[in-house]
């Protein structure tokens, strides 16, 4: 009798599917060996090399666009695979790259400027080694390979807060940001053992079946499981009360980390959390939709609250209020994935945290490319220091005042206005009308501070108003945030309709 031919269980890989976080990946091995042997003269051209890889990781999610495709399946179910590349994961892949890449043109500068305290081999392996494991955790469909993406991306980053050499604050800025994101993984891992306990597997959709129909005995079990994990990525989008690394890891940060922090970092947290919310615990919406909504309140008002108390004239107060409205920004963010919960088309409602993000991506970086350019004759980068800017340098007090426009939804920053009706109108469609009014008493909070700032850059100058020359990165950096910004306002319905036909 001729014994049954076992099963493969050799997987196809999709090499396109995965080319965008693997050729940064690669990038990022071959800046770490190059260094070995490019003298300190061309070490620049590390910089630029690792700009050329981003853009081309970033250009290869255009043969993506076709159709969805996925790969690492299951070999008995072809179905559940554990990396998908659909439009949900082109969106966030694309945010992620181009905000890496604007960070990098940030680097390029700040690296020539600090010339001896940042080691450049380093820094660039880091950076591009972040962002590969950042665009990996959208396609993650699996919640083993949701962590490993998550740390992959959260790991260098603490290196690169602290990578300046014998600066103190810095270090300190490393270890709080390492000691709370390893919190949160480990809240998040004794999370994900719950549910995999309960439900005897990992991917996402599998996890979604089972979950609701585990047994009576092992059901406290499971809600524990899901608040668990969803408590670890609540550190990952700085939501409040997990929040306190942010300002002192913004200002101990290179500036083009704590821009980059500031957008991608809030990108690797918000998609985690749509898809272990949306794609692997519907089930447990009335969990997880209130906790999301209360947690929304209270990170808009204590970030606004804590923007709105920056001093002027304090040290790096341009850096803290920043940091503080990323707080603020998150609680936007975070409004309509609650609202998903009470939903009936949660799809739908994620969407607006994506065209919000995109929105937010665009001109919160080009606000640090301008307090970048600022920084390099001002080294404590305070809020006072910005004052008479359009005497020095109208261009970029002009594009930083739109940014801010944008940030806090006046004209004629018209898709800041556009993305927060579209949050606010996600709260109001689910019946969130308590959400809808703590966010709108917070935007109005934010105009204070916004305008305020704005205000300052117009004002008559203190001393000389010289014009300082801006670096060709710089310039490229504020061009494209600039460009983007407008062509946004110009047509604000691009940016929903781009989220809402990137969901799953």
């Amino acid at each position: 009798m001729t014994p049954l031919a076992a099963p493969s269980l050799v997987q196809s890989v999709d090499w396109l599917a995965i080319a965008p976080p693997t050729l940064t990946a690669i990038v990022g091995l071959v800046v770490l060996v190059a260094d070995l042997f490019v003298p300190e003269s061309r070490k620049p051209l590390l910089g630029w090399f690792s700009v050329a890889g981003l853009a081309a990781a970033a250009a290869l999610l255009l043969p993506l666009l076709d159709g969805d495709r996925s790969t690492f399946c299951l070999t008995g179910d072809t179905r559940v695979c554990s990396y998908t590349a659909d439009h949900f994961t082109l969106v966030i892949q694309f945010l992620v790259l181009g905000g890496a890449l604007l960070a990098a043109l940030l680097s390029v500068t700040a690296l020539k400027d600090e010339r001896g305290r940042l080691p450049e081999g380093e820094f660039w392996f880091l950076l591009l080694s972040s962002a590969a494991g950042a665009a990996l955790l959208p396609a993650s469909r699996d919640l083993a390979t949701l962590v490993v993406a998550l740390e992959v991306a959260s790991l260098p980053a603490f290196a690169l807060v602290g990578i300046r050499h014998g600066d103190r604050g810095s270090s300190e800025a490393a270890l709080k940001f390492f000691l709370s994101s390893v919190t949160a993984t480990a809240v998040s891992l004794l999370g994900i053992s719950f549910v995999y306990a309960t439900t005897g597997t990992l991917h996402l959709t599998q996890v979604a079946d089972r979950i609701q129909d585990v047994d009576g005995q092992f059901h406290t079990l499971a809600q524990t499981g899901v608040v668990l994990t969803l408590i670890g990525f609540a550190f990952k989008t700085a939501a409040v009360p997990f929040h306190f690394w942010v300002p002192d890891t913004y200002v101990g940060a290179p500036l083009p980390i704590a821009a980059y922090l500031s957008v991608v970092g809030k990108a690797v947290g918000f998609s985690g959390l749509i898809l272990v919310t949306v794609v692997a615990f519907p089930s447990y919406a009335d969990v997880w939709g209130p906790a999301l909504a209360a947690l929304a309140a209270l990170t808009m008002t204590v970030g606004n609250v804590g923007a709105l108390r920056q001093q002027a004239t304090r040290a790096h107060s341009a850096v803290r209020l920043l940091a503080w409205s990323s707080v603020g920004q998150a609680g936007y963010l975070l409004v309509p994935i609650a609202a998903a919960a009470y939903s009936d088309d949660p799809e739908h409602a994620v969407g607006s945290t994506v065209a919000y993000a995109l929105m937010y991506a665009a001109v919160n970086l080009g606000a640090f490319a301008v307090a970048a350019l600022v920084g390099r004759t001002h080294a404590t980068n305070r809020v006072a220091d910005y004052r008479g800017l359009y005497a020095k340098n109208p261009l970029s007090a002009l594009t930083l005042a739109f940014f801010l426009l944008c940030l806090a939804g006046l004209p004629p920053g018209i898709i800041g206005l556009f993305a927060k009706v579209t949050v606010f109108s996600a709260a109001v469609d689910a019946g969130l009308g308590w959400l809808a009014v703590v966010m709108a008493a917070n935007v109005v909070i934010a105009l204070y501070y916004y305008l305020q700032w704005t205000a300052l850059l117009f004002r008559a100058p203190e001393g000389e108003t010289a014009e300082h020359p801006v670096p060709a990165p710089l310039t490229a950096a504020l061009t494209l945030t600039a460009v983007l910004g407008v062509a946004l306002s110009g047509a604000p319905q691009l940016a929903l309709r781009f989220a809402d036909t990137a969901l799953f």
